[in-house]
């Protein structure tokens, strides 16, 4: 593979391509955070909410209130588009954005694995409920974050094949 360099990142073009990748991204996990939220809001008002624990209503909070955090980091990307329009400032769009949605997808996923936690603890024993948790965040780890880690280490200043083009990496 020869190297080919990559587009220049404070490019306007490259960041308004940038910035538009981002809401595509975002637009999938605003809406199963948000579904997630809504579920966990649902949950004091069933019956068995009453029977929880200290631990699974500890538990409970500390999800809830992950959700709100995820929800907020993964909507953040359009309130800084909003609040920073036409003011020429679209680099520092970019890299907040980016930020957030890195913060947003990790809370995502401990948020995910707390509800697992959660919903094992309710209908099996605790230790199957702190196994699932263990397996849930070594799970969202590796696929979220090691396995493009390893895939960009591999292909680091490389062209990678898509397809019968080549396209340099970003």
């Amino acid at each position: 593979m020869r190297h080919v360099p990559g587009p220049d990142p404070d490019d306007p073009k490259t960041l308004d391509r940038n910035f538009h990748e981002l809401l595509q991204e975002l637009r999938v996990t605003q809406t199963g955070v948000q579904l997630l939220s809504g579920f966990l809001l649902t949950v004091p008002f069933s019956d068995r909410f009453k029977e929880l624990d200290d631990v699974q209503l500890a538990a409970y909070v500390v999800v809830f209130c992950g959700s709100l955090l995820a929800t907020s980091l993964l909507v953040a990307p359009v309130a800084f588009h909003r609040v920073l329009f036409r003011r020429r400032q679209r680099k520092l769009i970019v890299e907040l954005a980016n930020w957030c949605a890195l913060g947003g997808l990790a809370v995502l996923g401990l948020v995910t694995s707390g509800i697992l936690f959660l919903v094992i603890d309710l209908v099996a024993p605790r230790p199957a409920a702190v196994a699932s948790l263990a397996f849930a965040l070594v799970l969202f780890a590796v696929i979220w974050a090691v396995l493009p880690l390893v895939g960009a280490a591999r292909t680091h200043g490389h062209v990678v094949e898509s397809g019968d083009e080549p396209v340099a990496e970003e």
